[in-house]
């Protein structure tokens, strides 16, 4: 199918693109900034200018015209700013503006669509305690009920145009690279964590994984229409959540936030923090929906628990290369992924430069800086800028090796490390047809400051490393299918 997905950038959308294309559909992102989303969407993506006038509503329409699908991910982020009555207005128009743009161009389109996927969320229910809330629950009567109400409607007009509609009412997403999870991780493992307010409010939570194939499910079975709740099937107190999350990360969690600091700062924005839904997602449990992740402490370990092969040790066997040679490396990460995919299109998806940044979590705000595209090639030469915690830094790869399909290696020549050399290996599985393949990554380094550059691994870069080779491994995951 070709498929136009708006939020295609966003921490949720990122992930669902790669997902998507691992079925082989075409993707079309519609964004406002294209050059942006080249560095963060893989390089298969097609990019589409959001552009608000007359001439773009009209290309808008013919783009529609020709996709199967359509899904709405789009949307402000809830919480990070105050509630003024202009926010409130972004709010609005990123999720209920966007969304009657894309009906009413539909109803221009000849054909049109076949599928209509809209984010929405639980917020729809308002504060309800402990009150179980499946999908025929009665709604609340907040500012976000209310946008999440204005917001299925708007989207509830695709049927119109003969479209199946299907709301998605998502909690919260708990992923690696981003989200709520990578706002909270940090403060966590620095033992700085706590429950909020009382800690009473329920939590409907859902891991990506399971998040990406609800969207999956929606747009390929034709019985599925309405509302579903997209949150795991076992929601937590607040307090328990906290309790897990710090177990997760080997800390204690004794720093509670009051609910009257929220209050003080986000004003009403705040109150979401401190509400509740327990949500159940009664509908996908009678489709038949398998959760991969339906309990929480088990899922917040395969995020934060260094679930991917991903170990750091002392370097050995290092290749006699003038690099190396000039820049004794002094750690070694080790990396495996199993996929489930040919060698080849595993291949091929590294041939080119455009993807690094869908590997890359979007914390890092990856920025490739050579023009487009890139051969690869032997001497070939990289300039791209990253983000390590609130550090912009410049970084030049070459690529000293290049062996096809079997790999490459690359090494730093101009960032922070005193030695960057990594190694990409691709063999095939086990598996006689050649259908899987083993993804093995090595990187050979020297930490910069090199009188406490042991320590600096310790306590700073192994972390690091390990949540960016994690995330990798996700992302490949994502785009091909992983063997278990």
């Amino acid at each position: 199918m070709r498929i136009l997905v708006t939020g295609a950038t966003s921490f949720v959308g990122r992930a669902l693109c790669l997902r998507l294309e691992r079925d082989g559909h075409r993707v079309v992102a519609l964004v406002r900034d294209p050059e942006r989303a080249r560095t963060l969407l893989a390089a298969g993506v097609e990019r589409l200018r959001l552009d608000p006038s007359a001439a773009g509503e009209e290309s808008l329409a013919a783009e529609i015209d020709r996709c199967d699908a359509v899904l709405h991910l789009a949307g402000e982020p809830v919480i990070g700013k105050r509630w003024s009555a202009q926010q409130k207005r972004r709010l609005a128009d990123s999720r209920v503006g966007l969304a009657r743009r894309l009906t009413a161009a539909m109803g221009r389109a000849a054909r049109g669509p076949r599928v209509f996927v809209s984010s929405s969320a639980v917020g729809l229910y308002g504060n309800r305690g402990d009150e179980v809330l499946r999908e025929d629950s009665r709604e609340g009567d907040d500012f976000l009920a209310r946008l999440c109400l204005d917001w299925e409607a708007a989207a509830m007009e695709a049927a119109r145009s003969g479209a199946r509609v299907v709301l998605l009412r998502t909690g919260i997403v708990l992923g690696p690279g981003g989200g709520v999870l990578g706002a909270m991780e940090l403060p966590f493992r620095l033992g700085l964590g706590g429950r909020l307010g009382s800690g009473r409010q329920f939590v409907p939570w859902i891991h990506l994984d399971d998040l990406l194939e609800m969207f999956v499910r929606a747009l390929d079975d034709p019985r599925l229409e309405g509302a579903f709740n997209a949150t795991a099937p076992e929601p937590v107190t607040n307090r328990d959540f906290t309790r897990a999350l710090a177990e997760a990360v080997g800390r204690p969690a004794v720093f509670p936030v009051p609910g009257i600091a929220l209050r003080l700062l986000l004003g009403e924005a705040g109150a979401v923090l401190l509400a509740g839904q327990r949500a159940v997602p009664a509908r996908f449990l009678a489709a038949g929906f398998r959760f991969a992740h339906p309990e929480l402490g088990a899922a917040l370990r395969s995020l934060l628990g260094n679930g991917a092969p991903v170990r750091i040790e002392a370097a050995r066997d290092v290749p006699d290369h003038p690099y190396l040679r000039s820049r004794p490396p002094t750690h070694a990460l080790l990396a495996t992924t199993r996929l489930d995919a040919p060698l080849e299109s595993v291949a091929l998806f590294f041939s080119s430069a455009e993807n690094l940044g869908s590997m890359t979590p979007s914390s890092m705000r990856f920025q490739i800086e050579t023009p487009l595209p890139i051969a690869m090639a032997r001497g070939t030469r990289i300039q791209y800028t990253i983000r390590l915690g609130p550090l912009p830094l410049s970084w030049l790869t070459v690529i000293e090796e290049w062996n096809g399909a079997e790999g490459f290696a690359d090494a730093q020549h101009r960032g922070p490390y005193r030695c960057w050399w990594h190694e990409h290996r691709f063999r095939r599985g086990e598996d006689p047809a050649g259908h899987t393949t083993l993804m093995e990554d090595r990187v050979l380094f020297s930490a910069p400051l090199p009188g406490i550059g042991r320590l600096l691994v310790r306590w700073m870069i192994a972390p690091q490393l390990r949540r960016i080779f994690a995330y990798r491994a996700r992302a490949m995951a994502w785009r091909f299918g992983v063997l278990p």
